[in-house]
């Protein structure tokens, strides 16, 4: 894979009150690679300093949410605590994220969106493949569905608004661009994102002892492969519907 970005320059966080238990600590104004070590340090600094006082920890491309228990600490004290966790931060080490090699059956039947941004760029579908596959994403933030990574940055080119109709169903491990990031459906949902193919891998698994494949600061790179690969790995060939 593919070396790691450099360090983005030290944070200037500020909090917002997002509810009479939980507070945004905002990190950065803008998305970037290069800020996910800042990003990590923070999580694991607060998750130390808040203990068994916090419910749930959220980091996002720019921030991270503190979802604290009322019933042990004010919100004065919560902000109290955050200023003392973030005080003279260091970054995380660049090689935290695990690396992940995920499998994709690129193809129209599965990806409908393959061969309009083909067309788009004036290029034929092979030449998307290669663009998209070949390149290391970062995973910035889970949300939407158990499991679903948030990843980027997409290749500029590429980069393409969502649907202006989201379709009703979209298949589990359909892959997709929006704007400037891609996703992995980790189950079958509604969802505007361009699918450009599918693969077979489970994203979530409760019987795993991490449910969830991923976690933030993780690298992705997508693998092409053939349908009789796909098939040969439990994948579902169904097309997709277009709506």
């Amino acid at each position: 894979m593919s070396q790691s970005p450099s360090l983005s320059t030290a944070p200037s966080f500020r909090m917002e009150t997002v509810g009479m238990d939980a507070l945004i600590v905002r990190l950065f104004a803008a998305i970037d690679e290069a800020h996910m070590p800042w990003i990590l340090a923070a999580d694991n600094a607060l998750r130390e300093r808040f203990g068994e006082a916090l419910i749930d920890l959220v980091p996002s491309y720019t921030t991270l949410l503190v979802h604290y228990d009322v019933a042990r600490l004010s919100q004065r004290e919560a902000r109290q605590w955050i200023d003392d966790a973030l005080r003279g931060l260091k970054p995380a080490s660049t090689e935290t994220g695990r690396e992940h090699r995920i499998p994709v059956w690129y193809d129209d039947s599965v990806g409908p969106e393959l061969t309009r941004i083909a067309e788009r760029l004036g290029v034929d579908t092979d030449e998307i493949v290669r663009r998209h596959a070949g390149r290391d994403y970062c995973a910035f933030a889970l949300g939407f569905s158990p499991g679903y990574a948030f990843m980027g940055m997409v290749e500029e080119a590429l980069a393409t608004p969502r649907l202006k109709t989201p379709r009703r169903k979209v298949a589990a491990g359909s892959v997709g661009i929006a704007e400037r990031q891609t996703a992995i459906y980790s189950m079958r949902s509604p969802g505007g994102w361009n699918i450009l193919g599918r693969t077979a891998v489970e994203l979530f698994d409760r019987e795993r002892d991490e449910i969830s494949l991923f976690r933030p600061g993780d690298r992705v790179r997508f693998e092409p492969i053939s349908r009789e690969a796909f098939i040969e790995q439990g994948g579902d060939t169904t097309p997709l519907e277009e709506r």
